[in-house]
């Protein structure tokens, strides 16, 4: 019975694993950190960020889409609306690594091979891991450690493509990344004979980042017989 099961698989799948759409460019634009230290704003994009991402086009309607995104992420209390954080003073900066993996699903049809622009809105989202180094505050005085660590996250994504051109794909997207961590800042330090003196803010609400900025890639593939599922 296996080798049935089997057999019908292979018949089922194989013949698109030639016939899909496959994309790949790149991410440019910036970040911004929401968390125990600096603005309270969820759209208020200050650093740079740039990174790679692909797409496997599995219908008109969804894909699969992966990316890598390089960052430094800042707080500064004196750009915060809170007197409280203003009068505190404290900033931070960290460098982040974040890989990101998941299901993109467009408002409308949008298949790469039909003459003409075409344009949709999408929602994307799926998870994420993003490392960044340990570091905690002292005398209000960020201190960086010589460790690492993860913090593993919801990527929450909306955006809007367009084809400009045969074969290149326009996007503009904002993607909030809920973590589910509250050290990325530092007030919550990893280490754990730290955390006691040092730890400081909200502990029960953990870090968000943002990503705002365009896409641009690169389509090539066979034009593809989407299946219904």
């Amino acid at each position: 019975m296996r080798y049935i099961i089997l057999f019908l698989f292979s018949i089922c799948f194989t013949p698109n694993i030639h016939a899909q759409i496959y994309e790949v460019g790149f991410f440019l634009g910036n970040s911004n950190f929401i968390g125990d230290v600096g603005s309270t704003k969820y759209i208020s994009p200050i650093r740079p960020a740039a990174g790679l991402m692909a797409r496997w086009n599995r219908s008109p309607r969804h894909s699969f889409r992966a990316s890598i995104i390089f960052t430094e992420l800042e707080g500064d209390d004196l750009r915060s609306d809170d007197p409280r954080r203003v009068a505190r003073g404290y900033k931070f900066k960290n460098n982040l690594m974040e890989f990101s993996g998941g299901m993109e699903f467009t408002f409308w049809d949008f298949d790469t091979h039909q003459p003409g622009q075409q344009f949709t809105p999408y929602l994307y989202s799926g998870i994420s891991a993003a490392k960044y180094k340990n570091s905690f505050f002292r005398n209000g005085v960020q201190v960086p450690e010589n460790t690492y660590s993860w913090a593993i996250g919801i990527p929450m994504v909306l955006g809007i493509k367009s084809s400009i051109v045969d074969g290149l794909i326009l996007g503009a997207e904002v993607g909030v990344r809920y973590t589910f961590s509250d050290e990325i800042d530092g007030s919550v330090p990893d280490t754990p004979s730290r955390k006691e003196p040092y730890s400081f803010g909200n502990l029960n609400s953990n870090d968000w980042y943002v990503f705002s900025g365009i896409t641009l890639t690169y389509t090539f593939g066979e034009k593809p017989c989407y299946c219904v599922y």
